[in-house]
């Protein structure tokens, strides 16, 4: 063998070689960092989902419940107005006395405040004028009733002073009503003017205080006396359950500071004019007041239908509160359980708590709903 064939010869080894290790490599780190697969879990459902010896969930038939339909709204305690009584001043001044104040008990007669007025000065004034006038007009009738029964004067100059003189009488009986009217004595006038509660009841309302003006016959009213022995409730219904509300009727009122207590109230008014925000009317309940209620007030006004219904019924623990929802787990077939929503109702005696909607009587459901939840959670 030549030189030139031996090189050949060793040149193609060495090259066989390492293409042969390059690919050996290559395919090693192939196998190294490919990407592992994907280990995919099943999620339970928790509308249909099946669990580990489900007899340790005891389940009942949900019961009957027949009743009339109930809607509970909101309301608030406001005065009826037809029986609050606005308190004015007939005299303008400055008020220098305040004798009760917003919230007292007040009876017909009771001294409520003082007002410093000019307007007493000029009634006097005008009180002491007619006085005057009075008298000279009653002189001069005396004189010409003697100047006529001496033929010194025809008869109608009697007659014209008469006429003054009655003139005169009613100009001083009108200042002296004047006087009165703004509350003071002709006899011992002052300056002082005081206002006196028209009729009894609690004082819901006032915009005067010491030192404050006050105009005679103006608004605002100094004071505004209410009559609570009867109140009104006024409550906001949505435009969907304005239905199960008609004139007349009564609901249950029932009052946030006293849950012992119902009340019943007459509806005397379904507003004829929607809310465009909430869709609501106003309804008014009128009810008497046994010295419970106070303006403000927040109640639970509840309207009964007039036609009976059947509800489902059962127990408040297999009821599932969740997302501000409702639901119950009721058994399916082969040792499952579906999860379905409901719509609850009032809560009724022995724990049980009716249901509006989602099930019926008779439809088997888990008794402990949150045991059943926690172990599919789990």
């Amino acid at each position: 063998m030549t030189c030139k064939t031996a090189f050949a010869v060793t040149l193609v080894l060495a090259f066989s070689v390492l293409f042969a290790g390059c690919g050996k490599k290559a395919a090693g780190e192939a196998t190294d960092t490919g990407p592992h697969p994907a280990a995919v879990e099943t999620e339970i459902d928790p509308s249909n989902f099946k669990v580990d010896h489900p007899e340790q969930f005891p389940i009942e038939d949900a019961g009957v419940y027949v009743a009339a339909p109930e809607l509970n709204v909101t309301g608030v305690v406001s005065p009826d107005i037809s029986r609050q009584v606005p308190v004015i001043s007939l005299a303008s001044g400055r008020i220098i006395e305040i004798d009760t104040r917003l919230g007292d008990d007040v009876i017909k007669g009771q001294l409520l405040f003082k007002v410093r007025s000019s307007d007493i000065a000029q009634a006097f004034s005008d009180y002491r004028k007619a006085v005057v006038n009075e008298q000279l007009t009653k002189v001069q009738l005396d004189r010409a009733q003697v100047l006529y029964d001496h033929g010194a004067i025809p008869k109608s100059a009697v007659e014209v002073a008469q006429n003054a003189e009655d003139n005169a009488k009613v100009d001083l009986d009108t200042t002296i009503e004047h006087l009165r009217v703004l509350g003071s004595d002709p006899d011992h006038p002052t300056g002082i003017v005081p206002v006196y509660a028209p009729t009894s009841g609690v004082i819901t309302d006032q915009q005067i205080t010491n030192a404050a003006g006050v105009q005679a016959l103006a608004t605002p009213n100094p004071l505004t006396i209410s009559d609570m022995s009867n109140v009104w409730i006024i409550c906001d219904v949505y435009e969907n359950d304005l239905a199960q509300v008609h004139l007349g009727e009564y609901a249950d009122i029932h009052l946030n500071a006293f849950p012992d207590r119902v009340l019943r109230g007459r509806i005397g008014n379904i507003g004829e004019i929607m809310d465009p925000n909430i869709r609501t009317a106003k309804v008014r309940l009128e009810v008497g007041n046994p010295h419970l209620m106070r303006l403000g007030m927040f109640v639970t006004a509840t309207f009964h239908g007039d036609k009976k219904v059947k509800h489902a019924t059962v127990p408040a623990s297999a009821v599932l509160h969740l997302h501000d929802r409702d639901f119950v787990y009721s058994p399916a077939s082969g040792g499952s359980f579906k999860r379905i929503e409901v719509v609850g109702g009032a809560m009724l005696p022995g724990n049980m708590q009716e249901i509006i909607s989602g099930i019926g009587p008779g439809e088997k459901v888990v008794t402990n709903a949150l045991v059943l939840q926690n172990t599919v959670e789990q």
